[in-house]
């Protein structure tokens, strides 16, 4: 086990439930659902295949000999037909049948769709658990005033909570759109060598209604309610970009979240978990460094490269299919999936113990907050008898002053002070000071924050009940 490559995906990082999805037990015993699909389909159809032989492929459908597949493999270079082989061997019975009119795509991109189809529907699971870790959290912080960002630098002030919104808008935003590409993606079907359907009008003696309703029964017994409408050999690799797309659109968002959370953790105002025996360095015994954050990053920057990999391979599909999508599908597929889920994991463990220090966040606020009020200073000053240009230029001057003072050690920010003094602003401290309340500063961020949960948020999670086990994090 230690003497070969593993994959740190499955590893360290995805969930025990996603690994069984991907899993070679998992994509097999899919194939020879598919097959037997195909069997009971073409016999209800009229095709002379005894009802002992379909018993007979589903009493060995799980049982897998992965060895002797392997054997078969090594001797004909082709995984499909080491398979076919290994399931006649398991159901001789049925040996002439399985596999009859099919070409290798009916069941590698069949179960392909099939499985990214159940992986999206876990990715969607995932990530409504971190919205309602998150909303919570939005809920608890939604007055809490904090200094707003833009470009990285202090704007306006918001809540605590209504930032934790934006976070939450961006995974809604997500799980719509992996429930349109679980609601809309489309089986293969039974199309053919080339798409043509071909070897099925030759099985059922010219009768275009009996193959085109042999494509739906089958598509109709693997769970589906729509094949793709033309094909080649393969069906369309611009669906695997499609879903892709939306796996990227995920782990975008969980990175948008995971640098936030290394600023302000770096500002020492919201904290990702930290365990009783945790360590932050080797060396340095004192650090708390945000790496469950920097590993969603991390995480994320793997899967977003691999995104416009899709594109690329469908692009190059060259007519009815190439062969040089195998090797990379085989790779790409899983593994966005894997990270992603993985990503999930980590996102939701910090949603769930984000840790607030309420009173670095108001030091950093009163830091800023005079500045911010500068236009209500103004309108004090004119309303005390003052010139709104006069008094413009005063304020101008001390926050500056203020400004600097502050970055070279000051204890506080004394613009208040400093304005009190000037005998050119003539404005009382005390009408001063009640400018600085924070909380006539955020706006309708605490309305908003109600607003969203109970319009967007609670609709969403009340129509998803279901969610998976909660897997604790393996690193």
């Amino acid at each position: 086990m230690h003497d070969t490559y593993s994959s740190p995906l499955s590893a360290r990082y995805a969930s025990r439930a996603m690994l069984e999805l991907w899993s070679a037990q998992e994509r097999h015993l899919l194939w020879r659902q598919l097959w037997i699909a195909l069997a009971e389909s073409e016999m209800e159809l009229g095709i002379d295949i005894p009802q002992s032989a379909i018993a007979e492929m589903r009493a060995a459908a799980a049982n897998i000999d992965f060895e002797a597949a392997a054997k078969y493999e090594q001797r004909f270079r082709h995984d499909v037909m080491a398979h076919v082989h290994t399931f006649a061997d398991a159901a001789p019975g049925a040996r002439r049948f399985i596999h009859l009119g099919a070409t290798s795509a009916f069941v590698t991109d069949n179960a392909d769709l099939i499985l990214m189809r159940r992986a999206l529907a876990m990715l969607r699971s995932r990530a409504v658990d971190v919205v309602r870790a998150l909303a919570a959290f939005a809920e608890k912080w939604k007055d809490e005033p904090t200094l707003g960002y833009t470009h990285i630098q202090p704007a306006q002030l918001t809540t605590v909570g209504k930032r934790a919104t934006l976070w939450i808008q961006d995974l809604v935003l997500d799980i719509r759109d992996m429930q349109y590409r679980i609601d809309s993606l489309p089986l293969r079907g039974v199309k053919g060598t080339t798409g043509t359907q071909a070897s099925f009008l030759r099985l059922f003696n010219g009768d275009h209604a009996k193959v085109r309703e042999l494509d739906r029964l089958v598509t109709s017994r693997m769970g589906f309610s729509s094949s793709i409408p033309v094909g080649g050999q393969t069906y369309t690799r611009k669906l695997d970009a499609a879903v892709l797309g939306a796996v990227a659109g995920v782990a975008a968002s969980a990175a948008k979240f995971a640098s936030d959370m290394r600023l302000l953790q770096s500002f020492g105002e919201v904290e990702e978990p930290f365990e009783k025996e945790q360590i932050g360095s080797s060396a340095m015994a004192y650090k708390r460094n945000p790496m469950r954050s920097e590993r969603i990053n991390s995480l994320a920057r793997f899967v977003l490269s691999l995104e416009p990999n899709a594109n690329e391979t469908h692009s190059v599909q060259y007519f009815e299919r190439t062969l040089d999508d195998s090797a990379n599908r085989r790779l790409v597929i899983p593994e966005m999936f894997l990270a992603t889920d993985a990503i999930m994991l980590i996102m939701r463990n910090i949603a769930s113990g984000l840790e607030v220090h309420p009173a670095r966040i108001a030091r950093r606020v009163a830091d800023e907050l005079p500045f911010m009020a500068t236009e209500e200073l103004i309108v004090r000053a004119v309303e005390a008898g003052g010139d709104r240009q006069e008094a413009h230029e005063v304020i101008r001057k001390h926050s500056v002053a203020a400004a600097t003072a502050v970055k070279d050690g000051a204890s506080r920010n004394d613009m208040l002070d400093r304005l009190a003094a000037d005998p050119d602003y003539a404005v009382p401290i005390d009408d001063l000071r009640s400018v600085l309340d924070a909380r006539n500063f955020i706006g309708r961020s605490s309305e908003q924050v109600t607003e969203f949960l109970r319009e967007i948020v609670d609709p969403l999670l009340n129509d998803s009940a279901d969610t998976l086990s909660t897997e604790a994090l393996r690193v």
